[in-house]
Order: C-alpha cells, then structure tokens, then sequence
C-alpha cells in the first residue's frame, strides 16, 4: 500500500496492549512516528521497541486520559521534533462489570465515564486546537463500538459511553468543517483483547468465555482498517467503520460454533 503519511506523528492513547498496541505497529509500517501514550511504562517501552524494529521512532509517555492538567501538560510539553501531530488516534477505553445497571459501582461509573468519555474530550482539547492553528492536514480516530449503537444487559455505562464518544466524533466533525481535519469513528464489534479480563475484574475464565466458540476480531484486524482510514486522501473522509467478525451481525446477534 503506499504511504501518504510516511514521516507524520501520530498519537495513541492506550497503546500499551491490544488495539492501541497493533495501531502503533500499523502506522509505523507506513512510516509514522508515533507518540504511543498509556499506563504502564514497561509495556510502552515493549511497544517503543516493536515501533522502531520497524524502522519508525516512538516516543511514549506515561499518562492517564482521567487528568486533564497530566493530558494537557505532557502533550505541550512535547519535543519540537513530537510537537506537529497530525493523526490521533484515540484509543483509551475500559468497560467494569456486567451488574444490572442499578447494582453497579459508583466508582467504576466514574472510572469508565472518566477514561472513554472524559479522557477523549481532554485528548481532543489538547492536540486539536494546534492541528486547526497550523493548517495541518490532521486525521482523528475515535475507537467507538457497536455497543454505542444498542444498549446491552449488564452494559448500560459501557454502551452510554461509546454512545457519547460516537457524538463527540460526529460533533468533532461538524466543527473542524472549513479545515483540513477529518474525523472517523470505528466501531468494532467483539475484538479478542484483554478488554474482557478488565470487564470481569481480572477473572480469566470468564473473560475467556465471552471468546470461545466464535472467530473474534483481533486487534490487527482493527488496526489495519485505522492505519487504512489514516492513509486515504486528503479528500476523503470515512464518517464511521462498522466492523464486526462473520458471525456477529450486531450487538446482539451472534453464532458460536458447536
């Protein structure tokens, strides 16, 4: 595939592990420096090292999307070098338990509001405003879901979250109109991550379940289509992706094998 963007930086939050993980590597195989952004500082320097096995530079950062003084700090305190974002990829997102929605946790109402609707916003607010003032051809992927389309049993917050994150894109979209800024949600139906041992706090059978008997996306199936929504022309603008494995029509509606 040829590269339009070889020599941009792009930064992805929550790209310690899975899709942020393969997004990096995506993006640096056409030629993206990556700003790579989460954290866990051990696993960004597993990351750091795959991105420049590649022949890319990295820079990571370590930092909770939940802070808005730590987001904004650290994005304008970038390097000169780091300093032209061009693509964002935003990533960060958790989903905590699957409680009827008036059985659920304060705290983990707060911690995933916070982080995927919260911790977008404050992303957004810290990179965008420098790609409008220097008339940079800037691309911004929101990594939404299906589940922001259907409310699910015991996903209402998660689903609430995704929901607001698919407007917050749309309205992204409204607003940077008369620029060079574009906007993509990607909505990703059921991705074989690690999402699963955070959703049922580190309970590995169970999340080990949700997978077994269907052919799941993997990450790199969601960061090839990043890589190749961040690599159209500056013409064309993808609203929103869809995606979902063979036997998952949406939210709902799966078939596992027997």
């Amino acid at each position: 595939m040829e590269s339009r963007i070889k020599g941009k930086v792009a930064l992805i939050t929550g790209a310690t592990s899975g899709i942020g993980r393969s997004c990096a590597r995506e993006l640096a195989k056409l030629g993206c420096n990556v700003i790579i952004t989460g954290r866990r500082a051990g696993m960004l320097e597993a990351v750091k090292m795959e991105v420049e096995a590649l022949g890319a530079k990295a820079y990571p950062i370590v930092m909770d999307v939940r802070h808005s003084d730590e987001v904004m700090n650290k994005i304008n305190a970038l390097p000169q070098e780091w300093a032209d974002i061009e693509i964002l990829v935003i990533n960060a997102g958790l989903a905590r338990g699957t409680e009827k929605v008036y059985e659920g946790r304060i705290e983990e109402f707060d911690e995933v509001i916070d982080t995927n609707v919260k911790g977008a916003l404050y992303t957004i607010k810290a990179v965008v405003p420098q790609m409008v003032e220097k008339n940079l051809p800037g691309m911004v992927v929101t990594m939404g879901s299906v589940a922001g389309n259907f409310a699910y049993a015991g996903g209402a917050v998660y689903c609430a979250s995704k929901a607001a994150l698919r407007y917050i894109a749309d309205g992204l979209r409204v607003d940077t109109m008369g620029t060079r800024i574009k906007v993509t949600n990607i909505e990703p139906g059921i991705v074989e991550t690690g999402f699963s041992v955070v959703r049922y706090r580190g309970d590995e059978d169970k999340a080990k379940a949700v997978y077994t008997g269907i052919e799941s996306l993997t990450p790199d199936d969601i960061a090839e289509t990043v890589a190749y929504v961040c690599n159209l022309p500056e013409n064309v603008q993808l609203p929103e992706v869809i995606m979902t494995p063979n036997k998952q029509a949406d939210a709902f509606n799966k078939v596992y094998n027997k």
